[in-house]
């Protein structure tokens, strides 16, 4: 497996289909991607030459809230065919080692709630559910969760 940081035209839409195709509900335009790209770690995986998920690391704010813990989101994504070989635990692994090196002391996660490959994926991973929100127009909730 290789992981790509996300730079050049062809990663931000390599990152912005996985994305999109997990997240129907909210799907970005490639300004929007560039605008995160600007302010997360985002990566791109592929076997091969095959595109097969990408991930998001929210870095910890620079001042945590008084007496908060730096909390950084790690968010991985495997398209629906390449499920089930490793590869969300990979880049999960990924994500989480870069959330660490900035500083993160709390991993936040973040699943449409649509998704219960996801929603499985992270309870397995050792996050508990925090909150379940709906997003002003949306109709399906997400669900935000902390690694224990």
């Amino acid at each position: 497996m290789r992981f790509e940081p996300v730079g050049g035209e062809a990663l931000l839409r390599d990152w912005r289909h996985v994305h999109n195709v997990i997240i129907p509900t909210d799907p970005l335009s490639p300004d929007e991607v560039r605008d995160r790209a600007g302010r997360n770690r985002l990566v791109v995986a592929y076997l091969g030459d095959v595109l097969v998920g990408c991930s998001t690391v929210r870095p910890p704010a620079a001042h945590p809230p008084a007496g908060g813990r730096a909390a950084a989101t790690v968010i991985a994504r495997v398209l629906a065919a390449h499920r089930g070989q490793g590869i969300g635990g990979a880049l999960y692994a990924h994500g989480l080692a870069t959330a660490r090196g900035l500083g993160a002391e709390v991993i936040e996660t973040v699943v449409l709630a649509s998704n219960p490959d996801g929603l499985r994926f992270a309870l397995a991973h050792g996050f508990v559910e925090v909150e379940t929100y709906l997003l002003p127009g949306d109709t399906v909730p997400y669900v935000d969760l902390r690694l224990a």
